[in-house]
């Protein structure tokens, strides 16, 4: 077994280990499950490609997280982005009861109208587990700015999620 076999196992790896992840997390990003795809499939090309490159300054899931979100905002630039109009609704692979769906469709319908700098911190901490310092590096941003971030992103969903989250 040669070094090129180790590393497509280990890429194997990291694609079922992290795959999931990314995919869930450049479709917030996009809303576009095919374009999703697309970039969580690019995201380990890069990894696979770059993998050199990595040396253990942060976990590697926050270095595929890093890339990921490049690649999305790279997306986000482009011509035909900018003038794009439709959204697909969110999949939902299995359904307990209706309520707890319209619960979570609420919920990613509100993270969604959040502007890209809170919703990628409320992305990064609840749907990715990052830890603070873990979304700066990824973020390349102050723990202070990611902290007060989280906490503007917080009170801007808190009122529009009253009733699901049942806050007081």
């Amino acid at each position: 077994m040669g070094k090129n076999d180790d590393m497509e196992e280990h890429l194997t790896f990291l694609m079922n280990s992290y795959g999931n992840s990314v995919l869930r997390m450049c479709y917030v990003y996009l809303k576009d499950y095919q374009l999703a795809e697309d970039v969580a499939q690019e995201t380990f090309i890069r990894v696979y490609r770059h993998y050199g490159e990595f040396h253990n300054q942060s976990s590697i899931k926050t270095w595929i997280i890093q890339i990921a979100i490049n690649l999305c905002k790279n997306q986000m630039r482009t011509h035909w982005w900018k003038n794009r109009f439709h959204q697909e609704m969110i999949e939902i692979e299995t359904v307990e009861c209706y309520d707890s769906v319209l619960d979570r469709q609420m919920v990613f319908e509100e993270i969604s109208k959040l502007s890209t700098k809170y919703r990628e911190v409320i992305l990064l901490y609840y749907y990715q587990e990052l830890t603070i310092p873990e979304i700066a590096k990824v973020l390349d941003e102050k723990e202070s700015t990611i902290k007060a971030r989280l906490v503007r992103a917080r009170e801007k969903l808190k009122p529009e999620l009253k009733e699901v989250l049942y806050y007081e």
